[in-house]
């Protein structure tokens, strides 16, 4: 059985996350993220089943939604196609999406079987994500450097002072002092309380100006997910886990895991026979959110093959059928 999707099969996968962005878009504003989230998960997982794949979810909803539909090691596809590994975050920003902030998208990623790299009982990752023009220059020493010399390296391959690089950082509490730090060597800060993919991607766009670098611990699922997105766009990302709490460190111990080891986007995802979509829910600097009127329904998204680099913007207008009970 071949092991890769065709080169079509962008577009069949990016149903999955239209799916999941208007089941999750009319939860905008209500404060019912759980809500939201098993509504997407379970549209992204209807979607699946009509897909001719024999997927295997790698990173997926576990601990995060009270839905299992998605979570590690769940079977996806109808099974009659190649052999793939599959990521997703069907709300990547559910807290964004919950208090109607802008800048929430649902998200999935497939590579062939075995490409993609499996979190180790992790929950967190230290990242560095940058775009096509820095990725040359981008190294591992970066992962230990202030985040001045990181930021006057990209300075200089961008031709542009540090005053006019612009850092994406998650708006925590353990990132205090590197907010500083970045703030003292001159640049500016966007802080986001939700959205460590959609950040990674607008560091990684090389048609986005806004965002020079994403830098941070976030989630290692996010991190997968968003290495299949930057090595479409031929960007550069290095990872590093940074457990948070005893009990994760523990379970790190018990498997002899390198907290050390630095990763790249090829090997967190070692395939370029990779796809990765993206659908905006709300609003956002990447992605326009879902429109509702009535039973039409508008998207915006976006998809990205591995293997030729290409993108496609893709916004698309449903119909959506009457559901049972509901008058004409």
């Amino acid at each position: 059985m071949d092991r890769s999707p065709s080169k079509s099969f962008g577009l069949d996968l990016l149903r999955t996350a239209e799916a999941a962005a208007i089941a999750g878009g009319r939860w905008m504003g209500l404060g019912r993220k759980k809500e939201a989230d098993a509504a997407s998960t379970d549209a992204m997982y209807s979607e699946f089943r009509k897909l001719d794949i024999a997927g295997t979810i790698v990173v997926g909803e576990e601990g995060r939604s009270e839905r299992h539909s998605l979570d590690l090691g769940v079977a996806v596809g109808n099974g009659r196609g190649p052999e793939l590994d599959v990521v997703v975050d069907p709300i990547d920003g559910s807290n964004l999406l919950a208090q109607g902030r802008p800048g929430a998208i649902a998200v999935v990623g497939v590579a062939p079987r075995g490409a993609m790299w499996t979190p180790p009982h992790a929950r967190y990752m230290e990242k560095i994500v940058v775009d096509r023009e820095v990725a040359p220059a981008l190294v591992s020493e970066c992962m230990d450097a202030p985040p001045a010399w990181t930021l006057a390296l990209i300075g200089r391959v961008k031709k542009k002072p540090i005053r006019d690089l612009v850092v994406f950082v998650l708006d925590r509490p353990r990132h205090q002092e590197l907010i500083e730090e970045i703030r003292t060597a001159g640049a500016r800060v966007m802080l986001r309380i939700d959205g460590d993919i959609a950040g990674a991607l607008l560091a990684a766009s090389p048609d986005h100006d806004g965002v020079d670098v994403l830098m941070g611990i976030g989630g290692v699922n996010e991190g997968v997910v968003a290495a299949c997105a930057v090595k479409a766009v031929r960007g550069a990302m290095l990872g590093r886990l940074a457990p948070q709490s005893d009990e994760e460190r523990e379970h790190l111990a018990r498997e002899n895991v390198d907290l050390k080891a630095i990763l790249t986007q090829d090997e967190l995802v070692s395939s370029d026979k990779a796809f990765f979509a993206a659908t905006g829910v709300t609003d956002g600097p990447l992605l326009a959110g879902v429109r509702y009127r009535g039973r039409e329904v508008r998207t915006e998204s976006i998809v990205l093959r591995g293997e030729t680099g290409t993108r496609r913007t893709v916004r698309a207008e449903y119909i959506i059928e009457d559901t049972p009970g509901e008058s004409s």
